[in-house]
């Protein structure tokens, strides 16, 4: 593309990318909204490669940005899929004690999700386990009838059609190179040519720490990426599986365990795990990126992550070379599963953003910067909640941009 000139760019055509010029368009129609995309396509890394689902609220701690914005996020998600003729199916979710030592998990779950409003909770036993999961095992469950599926990918191009619509922008293939904040404006150098935008949003995902950083925010956080691998169940076994079905997951750590999904084509999804990957791209085993596993190596926060979490992390990776360990894992869920049922899936990238002292950010984090909004954190429920959280940045430029309608 030549030269280009516009009011605001984002940065990144992934789904909350797209959701904030969703937002933009529909508040402060007079803009002029530029979407920079580095693939061909919209949704191509974390939206793309995520489980679908559409999580109801349970597990975030009650106060929180992701709590907040998960429960309102699933609600609007749920209108625009209805008005716009996109398929989901709210299939219900059961997250399973298989052991006394998970009990009381289970029960600060079921407290967070009453008091985060996620509507028609219930514990229950193994007797109404069975009528929902007829091949699932546990001691007692946590019911979620609300949580759902859906196609991510249809999601952010439904998005899309609204923002083209409203006169906004896509340009596909336009990686950025550099930034260059002048008085009044902010030069993006691309790929396809230079940018020239009053304002810039920031939702670059797994490269969203390196574009902050260009633009003076603290380098104190660090995408640190984990690739998730999963297993898909032949067809004819697909019959185990009704609905979503989750373990109780580890409270010190930010994944929810291996577990299985229905996707919204009739698939079954067995997984994922959580190993660190060799690039922020890096959707199999032996993709390396030299500089960016350097860059995560000479980060002082992997060092201190690693020390509080490497036998947790030893598992992971033994999981992801063993077969027999991940069916382990799974046969703890659902005991008629067999190895001989599973058949090699796909995988996604997780961008985990770790403070410099080793702590994982658990919140969705958004940082601010001279004519700047930066998302440096959202991971799941980001898709689930991607038009409450683009509001929440809507809000906050309609401050920091001084805009007008």
């Amino acid at each position: 593309m030549p030269d280009k000139r516009c009011d605001i760019a984002i940065i990144g055509g992934g789904i909350l990318g797209v959701a904030t010029a969703l937002e933009l368009s529909l508040r402060f129609p007079r803009y002029k909204i530029l979407i920079l995309e580095k693939e061909p396509g919209l949704a191509a890394h974390q939206t793309g490669h995520n489980s679908g689902v559409i999580h109801s609220g349970i597990y975030y701690k009650p106060g929180s940005l992701k709590a907040k914005n998960c429960v309102i996020g699933s609600n609007a998600l749920i209108k625009f899929c209805d008005q716009n003729e996109i398929p989901y199916q709210l299939c219900g979710k059961v997250i399973i004690a298989t052991k006394p030592g998970e009990l009381s998990a289970l029960e600060e779950l079921h407290r967070r999700g009453k008091a985060n409003g996620v509507a028609g909770l219930e514990l229950i036993g193994p007797e109404r386990l069975q009528e929902l999961e007829p091949h699932a095992s546990g001691i007692k469950a946590l019911y979620s009838p609300h949580t759902g599926i859906v196609d991510y990918v249809q999601v952010t191009k439904g998005y899309a059609h609204h923002v083209q619509n409203s006169g906004g922008e896509i340009s596909h293939n336009t990686r950025v190179l550099n930034i260059k904040q002048n008085r009044d404006t902010i030069q993006l150098e691309t790929t396809a040519g230079d940018v020239m935008t009053s304002y810039l949003i920031n939702c670059a995902g797994l490269q969203a720490d390196l574009i902050a950083n260009k633009l003076g925010v603290s380098s104190d956080v660090r995408i640190i990426p984990f690739r998730g691998e999963y297993y898909m169940i032949s067809p004819q076994y697909n019959h185990l599986v009704n609905g979503l079905i989750y373990p109780v997951p580890d409270p010190s750590f930010p994944f929810l365990g291996v577990h299985y999904t229905r996707t919204i084509y009739g698939e079954i999804e067995a997984g994922p795990n959580a190993v660190l990957a060799f690039a922020r791209e890096g959707y199999t085993f032996g993709t390396f990126n030299t500089r960016e596993l350097l860059g995560t190596i000479a980060f002082p926060g992997f060092w201190a992550m690693a020390a509080k979490y490497w036998k947790t992390g030893a598992l992971e990776f033994y999981r992801s070379l063993s077969k027999d360990a991940f069916v382990k894992a799974l046969q703890k869920l659902v005991p008629s599963i067999k190895k001989d049922y599973l058949t090699k899936g796909g995988a996604g990238v997780r961008a985990q953003a770790v403070h410099r002292d080793g702590s994982l950010l658990d919140d969705f984090s958004i940082t601010e910067t001279r004519n700047a909004i930066h998302v440096r954190n959202a991971p799941s429920p980001g898709a689930t909640a991607s038009i409450a959280i683009s509001r929440d940045i809507v809000g906050m430029a309609e401050k920091s941009f001084d805009l007008s309608i």
